[in-house]
């Protein structure tokens, strides 16, 4: 099944409209390139609906938030739900200030996403719907019932990154295995993993596009690691994890283990 998602998300070549925040926009741009799709980033509210239209597919990213970029994604959010198109939603930070909160809070209320991707404790901010809860320690299975919950809630397919991610759309659930612990010295892995699934999303159902988009970057972070001399770090690595998804194959996906749980 996975194979195909790659497979359909190449020969479509999506365009995805990325409203992103600015310390990651370069490589969920060039991991879009990547994978066969194709990125455009705006983010002033004069053309964001406009944009959007042009698109397949619109990946919103709370990682820099302002009240100027808020009032685009609503404008993109409410274009790309007029039009049927896929939207991720990546709520990064959302615990840390009660404005990323009120963000949040607006796009769920006001858009119907189709992904929402996080991690443990955005979700947890999530499901409690407040602020202050950064860094809250949750236990494997608070986060699979916390990641079905709020899939149920928002009828989007919820995947919750971490050291093994969760994939639901508040009934059928997957662990998925992999990756390596040093892509948590890289800046953006879960805003590229957020970017690939909207080009996944793009082409493939909601639950095969976020399940494809978890593989595929675990598999690629353990390719990429593999590839690091003994003088490469960090740096190596993000630039590795780029060319891992460029020259990811179909029957790459195989190597991938998740448990339907």
């Amino acid at each position: 099944m996975l194979k195909d998602t790659l497979t359909r998300t190449r020969a479509a070549r999506p365009l995805v409209h990325c409203i992103t925040n600015f310390v990651t926009a370069n490589d969920c741009a060039n991991l879009l390139l990547a994978c066969g799709a194709s990125p455009i980033m705006a983010d002033d509210p004069l053309e964001a609906a406009e944009i959007t239209a042009a698109c397949q597919a619109l990946v919103l990213n709370l990682g820099t938030p302002s009240p100027r970029r808020l009032e685009a994604m609503l404008a993109a959010g409410r274009e790309a739900n007029r039009l049927g198109h896929p939207i991720v939603f990546d709520p990064v930070g959302v615990g840390s200030s009660g404005f990323r909160m009120e963000a949040a809070s607006a796009l769920l209320s006001e858009l119907r996403l189709c992904i929402i991707r996080a991690n443990a404790g955005e979700i947890h901010s999530l499901c409690c719907g407040a602020a202050g809860t950064r860094g809250v320690d949750t236990d494997a299975e608070a986060s699979v019932a916390e990641s079905r919950a709020l899939a149920r809630e928002t009828d989007a397919v919820v995947v919750c990154t971490g050291e093994t991610d969760i994939v639901t759309d508040g009934q059928t659930a997957f662990r998925v295995y992999g990756g390596h612990p040093m892509t948590r010295l890289i800046t953006g892995a879960g805003c590229q993993t957020s970017a690939l699934a909207g080009a996944f999303a793009a082409a493939n159902p909601p639950l095969e596009a976020a399940l494809g988009a978890a593989c595929a970057m675990k598999r690629c972070a353990q390719i990429a690691h593999a590839r690091l001399g003994p003088q490469e770090g960090s740096a190596s690595l993000r630039s590795y994890l780029i060319d891992a998804v460029c020259l990811l194959r179909p029957q790459d996906l195989k190597d991938v283990r998740y448990d339907i749980l």
